[in-house]
This record gives structure tokens, sequence and C-alpha cells, in this order.
């Protein structure tokens, strides 16, 4: 039978081509979004599409009762790969701004998995697919709030791949680096919303810096992979008998798994400085 796997995020960017690279792979795929636009949008490319806000706890709720009755009750695969980015100082980060970026990369998709593993339990097995990031493996200026919640689901996921090692739900987590997608636009509003940049001690860094990178782009930074290679790797871990608790996507990814290994500190902060 045709294995079925449920997907957060698919609007654009790594999600969307994970629908589209899963379902050429002869999985059923449902693709979910956040708005209803972008859910029907993927429903005219031909993907099965209904709406899943992962930041509301009502929506989680309806959007996997729509999968499991697609299903026949039954879920293969869950990759959570929904998530945004607030770019800013962490000394400017106001306290809900970062309340608003855990409910979505952390707070939801943990509610949207506890809510499968009953599921995969009752069927026998499973896989559960994290989208993290290069920055949870290194924080690096400017982009504290995601690190922060890429961090947490570092450690949350590996704390749950033990848990469940005496079962047949196997949890990996996928690291992506500098990938084509649109974060960066996506970020611009969390930005204007949340940082107050023109009042910061660090308001020339702002204008020398972050603003240009925020608001211009120079074309694909450097080591820039498509989605197509996170889907690849998706793929890899769905389709290993025991899958490894990470796939690396990206050289700089590569680079930075052995540097924190081998390192000390201040050679990893400077580093990390000139990124």
């Amino acid at each position: 039978m045709t294995k079925t796997i449920l997907i957060t995020g698919c609007s654009s960017g790594i999600g969307h081509d994970a629908a589209h690279g899963l379902k050429a792979a002869g999985w059923r795929v449902f693709a979910t979004c956040r708005d209803r636009a972008d859910c029907e949008r993927l429903m005219a490319e031909g993907l099965e599409s209904f709406v899943l806000d992962v930041a509301s706890s009502e929506s989680i709720r309806a959007g996997l009762a729509e999968a499991l009755a697609r299903s026949g009750g039954t879920l293969d695969a869950l990759y959570n790969n929904a998530a945004f980015a607030c770019p800013g100082a962490v000394e400017d980060l106001p306290v809900g701004a970062l309340r608003e970026i855990f409910e979505t990369n952390l707070f939801g998709l943990h509610d949207l998995t506890t809510q499968v593993i009953p599921v995969m339990r009752a069927q026998g097995h499973g896989r559960i697919i994290q989208c993290s990031s290069v920055l949870g493996m290194v924080g690096i200026r400017w982009r504290g709030a995601y690190v922060a919640t890429k961090f947490a689901l570092e450690g949350l996921t590996d704390v749950m791949r033990r848990e469940l090692s005496d079962t047949r739900i196997k949890v990996v987590l996928i690291e992506p680096g500098p990938v084509t997608s649109n974060i960066r636009v996506n970020a611009i509003p969390h930005f204007e919303r949340w940082i107050d940049w023109q009042n910061s001690p660090r308001v020339e860094q702002y204008r020398s810096n972050l603003l240009k990178r925020l608001y211009h782009s120079d074309g694909p930074d450097r080591w820039e992979l498509p989605a197509s290679a996170v889907t690849a790797k998706i793929l890899a871990a769905l389709s290993a008998p025991n899958p490894r608790p990470r796939y690396y996507v990206t050289f700089p990814t590569y680079l930075t798994g052995l540097a924190r290994r081998l390192l000390p500190y201040r050679l990893m902060d400077w580093l990390a400085a000139r990124a």
C-alpha cells in the first residue's frame, strides 16, 4: 500500500519541494499550509493539501484529523518543516517576539508530534523527521531567536529519539545549511513588527550589516543548494531501515558538525563572528 506522510509548511521552499519530491517518489503526501490560499495553489499543482497552522492548537487537531480521515487512520511519517525567523540582536528581542517564534518553531511542532505518536504506536511503526538547521548547531549573530528555537528542537528531538528507541518509531533530524527558500523575505514582517532597531545601541551595525542583508539580496549565498538537496535527505531518512539520527545538508553543515567537535569555544566564536 502507498505510504503516507504529513508535511507542515509546504507553501514554498523546503516544504514545497519535499511535497512534490515525495509524491514523485510514490508517497501519498498531505501537504499542509497555514493559509487556505496556499493550499488551493498546491491542489492546483496536483497535491493533496489542507490547512494546518502549527501556531494554533485547534488547527493542529483539525489538520491531523483530516489526514487520518483521508488515510483510514494511519500515518507512516511526519515531516515537521514549518518555521520562520525573526532577525535582530538578542538584546533587542522583546519577550513577545520569542514567545511568537517558539509557538511556531517548537511548541506547535511538539503539539503535533505528540498527537502523532499514539497513532504510530497503535500501528506499530512510524518516522518522525524534524527540520532543524546548521543554526541548531552553532549560534550566529542577528539570528538569536531562530537559533534558540533550533537548539531547543535539537535537544528535545535527541531525548525523544532515545525515549522511543524501544519502539519502531524512528526519529530523525535534518540539518540544512544555506538552502534556497523564502525565509529571508518572510522574516521581514517579523523584524519590522518586533525590532526597534532605530533606538538600539547597535543602530549603526543594523544599517551597515543586517538591513542590507535582510532587504537586499545579492543572489545565492556561498554554498547554497536548492531545496531538492533537502528532499533527497528526507527520502534517505524515510527509506533507511535504521536511519541516522542526523542528516547534514550543504558543506557548511558538515564543516560545522566537525568544527564543534574539534575546536575550542573561543575559536568557534571567532569563526561564527565572521559568518
